[in-house]
């Protein structure tokens, strides 16, 4: 009998998602900035003890956001990983600035905070740090070289919601903090993001930029007499629709935490023999960091090995994929000046990945069902 497939993932509802989708509905009330975008924001202002909290369509429009706050332009440079994904790079390639990639760490796959002091310029304006797999980058180091050189931090905390660096919530460091909801994320909404503003100098303009570069947030709370354009901004706000099913995820996130680290911990003690037998290498974080459970996965000995594996599990109906293409090695990164070969890590320990299934429904015997597939690639 055919065992049934294990997917890389599958999104799921964990909690009174329906029920509150039928309450926007019945609202009459389904655009943006209605009152489940509200109780979002409100609980993730309180919960993270953030100063203000906006959602998103997507973190992309988080971090176009922010790119607007930071007045990104033409001469200017942002420090990022060149392993992350494209909206990282896009949102200041479009605001006609230029990515600076830096090599990542190979223990945590973050940005090389030792590598950052030596990119900076006077054409620098700011630092992007992506908190791989919800582990910490170096905050503390990255946080001294922006005061030092006077240069903006936002937080690429897509993957990295719940999530610490030294006891403090990631994201809640920079003065701008990115969160994704994507289905792929702990807590989803489909699609969907959210900017957490860290920095006084933001909290006025944010809203502009939010509310499509007019004064719609002053006009509503009384302060102005006219509702008008009055800056940058564009679409970034999300349909109720979306904000309905993401405020159950927000209530259950308790939940869906517990079960994603217990499935976490089920891989890593299981896979503990394979490692010491030097078939893989698994997943490493520093001690000070606390990671959310965001992804599994493993490294390979090299390419060929690791497209060996995906497929031999393919074939055992399971669903193991890699991840990005370094931004530096892409056609639109050698557009921009990059070539292969400028930054090592990064090109290996990319070609080395493996992320394994992880999401709410699965189960620990689907878990050991996929260790056991590894074993057998390894056994071979």
């Amino acid at each position: 009998m055919d065992l049934e497939k294990i997917p890389f993932n599958k999104p799921s509802a964990v909690g009174k998602e329906k029920q509150y989708i039928a309450e926007a509905m019945a609202s009459g009330r389904l655009g943006g900035d209605g009152p489940f975008a509200r109780r979002c924001q409100q609980l993730l202002e309180q919960r993270y003890s953030i100063p203000k909290v906006l959602l998103t369509h997507s973190c992309t429009g988080a971090l176009e956001m922010a790119a607007l706050l930071c007045e990104l332009g033409p001469g200017d440079e942002v420090i990022m990983p060149s392993f992350t994904f494209v909206s990282t790079a896009n949102v200041v390639v479009m605001r006609g600035a230029q990515p600076r990639f830096v090599d990542i760490r190979a223990d945590t796959l973050n940005i090389d905070e030792k590598l950052i002091e030596e990119a900076i310029n006077e054409r620098t304006k700011a630092i992007v740090p992506v908190h791989y797999a919800g582990v910490g980058c170096e905050m503390d180091e990255i946080m001294r070289l922006a005061d030092k050189y006077d240069l903006y931090v936002v937080e690429d905390a897509a993957q990295a919601l719940g999530a610490k660096y030294r006891g403090r919530l990631l994201g809640t460091f920079g003065h701008l903090g990115c969160f994704s909801f994507h289905e792929t994320k702990n807590l989803i909404s489909g699609e969907g993001g959210a900017l957490a503003v860290n920095c006084a100098e933001f909290v006025d303009t944010v809203d502009i930029i939010h509310q499509k570069g007019t004064n719609r947030k002053q006009f509503l709370r009384g302060e102005v007499d006219k509702y008008t354009w009055v800056g940058i901004g564009s679409s970034y706000v999300p349909s109720e629709i979306t904000a309905a099913f993401l405020y159950g995820q927000l209530e259950q996130q308790h939940v869906v935490q517990a079960v994603r680290m217990k499935l976490w911990h089920t891989y890593h003690e299981a896979l503990d023999d394979l490692e010491q037998a030097g078939c893989i290498v698994r997943a490493h974080w520093p001690p000070h960091c606390s990671h959310n459970a965001h992804i599994y996965y493993l490294f390979t000995a090299d390419l060929i090995e690791r497209q060996a594996l995906i497929q031999y599990l393919a074939q055992r109906g399971i669903g193991a994929t890699f991840h990005y293409v370094p931004l530096h090695s892409s056609p639109m990164g050698q557009k921009l000046g990059y070539r292969v070969g400028q930054l090592p890590v990064t090109e290996e320990m990319s070609q080395r990945l493996v992320r394994l299934p992880l999401y709410y429904e699965l189960t620990e015997a689907e878990v050991l069902r996929v260790v056991e597939a590894v074993y057998d690639f390894y056994q071979r």
